[in-house]
């Protein structure tokens, strides 16, 4: 069965920096085109971080641009999220997604994605 496995969350101080890997098992070359990362709080709706298309075209949103950056490994079927400047808003549970749906953009919004991995936390503190 196909699934997304994340690594690399944990805590750290304002200011700081992590690095988020997302290993993607089983997938075809086609449904690994587009990943992308995500973020939830409690309570709050899933908002969309930053997707890559094939490791070429990269999308981010407006608050972690210039401080995050996404890297893909196609051929590996990996991304990764290196987050730098973190900020304790930037404190969430982190998802990958891959499987983006037929006619959808590779794109940070939650409902182009068809798969989802179990998410890892990030904590930032002041």
């Amino acid at each position: 069965q196909a699934q997304l496995v994340e690594s690399g969350g944990g805590s750290v101080q304002a200011g700081g920096s992590l690095r988020l890997s997302c290993a993607a098992s089983r997938f075809t070359y086609k449904r690994r085109k587009c990943m992308g990362w995500f973020r939830q709080v409690p309570g709050k709706e899933r908002e969309g971080v930053a997707t890559a298309w094939i490791g070429v075209d990269t999308f981010y949103a407006d608050s972690v641009k210039g401080r995050f950056i996404i890297s893909q490994d196609h051929d590996r079927g990996t991304v990764y999220l290196q987050m730098s400047s973190l900020k304790p808003e930037d404190s969430a549970m982190y998802y990958c997604a891959a499987d983006l749906l037929t006619g959808t953009l590779c794109r940070p919004v939650p409902a182009n994605f068809r798969s989802w991995g179990q998410g890892t936390q990030v904590t930032v503190s002041s």
